[in-house]
């Protein structure tokens, strides 16, 4: 009878330590499947749904050239500026922290095919040439090209540039434009500022340059003028790595929700103060 209890009860206990071993045993291969799950440290959650691939767990790269005030400019040891405040708001609707690099303008595309920045934001105008290496969010602004000279020069507009030496902010919209005037010289600089001190010690005839720069660079620069006529219209985009099309959604329905809610124009009014 006592052999027969202790065979009852050696029995009981196996079965137990077999049971607890099963359940052992599973939490191990839940916990990997959860730890593999979240080994992608380059995909970010978005509204706790779609992943989103990023360079970095949990930030958005982006890539700017900080030198191109109201847009992207220093402030003492920040960047702001327009674009920074909507990047920031883009980040906040997608979960992620905004971590900025700022690098010279022709090289913010280049960075974002390289797969170092998740997007370029940097007043880029989403022309079919760039197109050609980057998708482009929507149109989140517009702006115009236009012509600064001293206020003494003869030059009234863009017929009258050819012949001339015009500075230009290296590989923007400007440099591009400039370069396709009869005659025109090009100098290029790696600021606006740059080109714009050239124009006031003599050394260019005319800058190119954005509308809202050009307004702000001869408030800051005497004896120099902004022309009436418009050189070109651009649509100002977000710049993405071709085939990131998570990425891409996700930001053109961040941009919708901000421009349904308000936010896009309350942005620019605070950096542009109406005429």
């Amino acid at each position: 009878m006592k052999k027969k209890i202790l065979t009852i009860a050696l029995v009981g206990l196996m079965a137990a330590s077999l049971a607890a071993c099963g359940k052992a045993s599973e939490t191990q291969t839940s916990n990997a499947a959860s730890e593999s799950a979240s080994d992608g440290k380059a995909e970010s959650k978005s509204d706790g749904t779609a992943k989103i691939k990023t360079v970095e767990a949990g930030k958005l790269t982006l890539a700017t050239n900080a030198e191109f005030p109201p847009y992207e400019y220093h402030d003492g040891d920040k960047i702001v500026g327009i674009d920074m405040d909507i990047a920031d708001a883009i980040a906040k609707k997608l979960g992620l922290e905004v971590q900025i690099e700022d690098i010279a303008f022709d090289s913010v595309i280049l960075e974002v095919t390289s797969g170092k920045a998740d997007i370029g934001l940097a007043g880029i105008s989403a022309t079919d040439e760039r197109k050609q290496s980057v998708d482009f969010s929507d149109t989140y602004t517009t702006s115009k090209q236009l012509i600064i000279v001293k206020d003494d020069s003869t030059i009234t507009g863009s017929k009258d540039l050819e012949g001339k030496t015009v500075g230009v902010q290296t590989g923007t919209t400007g440099d591009i434009l400039a370069s396709d005037i009869k005659d025109v010289k090009p100098e290029r600089y790696d600021k606006g500022m740059d080109a714009v001190q050239a124009l006031s010690q003599g050394k260019v005839d005319a800058v190119i340059i954005d509308s809202e720069v050009a307004k702000k660079f001869v408030e800051e620069t005497s004896g120099l003028k902004v022309l009436d006529e418009a050189f070109a219209d651009e649509n100002y985009a977000i710049a993405i790595k071709k085939g990131n099309k998570e990425l891409l959604d996700s930001v053109n329905k961040a941009l919708s929700e901000l421009k349904s809610d308000g936010t896009i124009d309350s942005i620019i009014a605070k950096y542009i103060k109406a005429e």
